[in-house]
């Protein structure tokens, strides 16, 4: 991605950054591809070690929609292109220098683009469960560095079936799926476990706020990355 960056030449957007965004488009269908290969080999290794009986191929998701691809990377880069201060859709983002803007595009673009490479192999995952009969569901993971929405949903274990929920993810996220077989009890690790005891403890009674009382308690108890 960030290789990518020198196609896009601040005195002619309109021209480049159609060039760079058909550039990043190749990028995630490569590396969105190698996502849902190396989670069909995940979802393999982990069926084996649930001793799982009779076969099963993991089918591979197709890559996004380039309208879809194409409406996140414009998102990314939107304030590339200048607004005169007085105008009323000028954004403070949009008053500072070119080269703090290419700064904060290309941050933007990052995750967007691991968000989309990402969200193949998740989704390789969710569509095996799907179809395999001998899958029940699937569990969330996340990273220690994880924010509070992702380790609030890692505190309900393996309650995603084949049909309730899709994988809710966000840009730069990190979280996975794992699968769960019949016959297996699925255990949180020795974090999520805590997660979970801090979500019970401070959140989970409080209906309509848990989410803010969640981040809080995190927070206070060392479990949020500084900023």
């Amino acid at each position: 991605m960030r290789g990518l960056r020198r196609i896009i030449i601040p005195s002619r957007l309109e021209a480049t950054v159609p060039l760079w965004i058909d550039a990043v488009r190749a990028l995630v269908d490569q590396y969105g591809a190698a996502s849902s290969a190396l989670a069909a080999d995940y979802y393999d290794a982990e069926r084996v070690a649930a001793r799982v009986t009779g076969s099963f191929t993991v089918p591979l998701v197709e890559p996004p929609p380039e309208e879809q691809v194409d409406n996140s990377l414009r998102w990314a880069t939107k304030d590339l292109w200048p607004r005169a201060p007085e105008d009323p859709k000028s954004t403070e983002a949009q008053r500072q220098p070119m080269d703090i803007r290419l700064q904060q595009a290309e941050k933007k673009a990052e995750a967007v683009a691991q968000k989309l490479v990402t969200d193949q192999g998740r989704g390789t995952i969710q569509e095996a469960v799907r179809r395999d009969r001998q899958a029940v569901g699937w569990a969330r993971t996340a990273a220690l560095g994880a924010c509070a929405f992702c380790k609030m949903l890692v505190t309900r274990r393996a309650v995603y079936t084949q049909e309730s929920a899709r994988f809710q993810s966000h840009d730069g996220c990190h979280c996975g799926a794992v699968p769960v077989f019949k016959g297996q009890t699925f255990e949180l690790s020795d974090h999520a476990r805590e997660w979970e005891r801090i979500y019970r403890e401070f959140a989970a009674p409080h209906s309509g706020d848990q989410l803010r009382r969640f981040r809080l308690a995190l927070a206070e108890h060392g479990h949020l990355p500084a900023h």
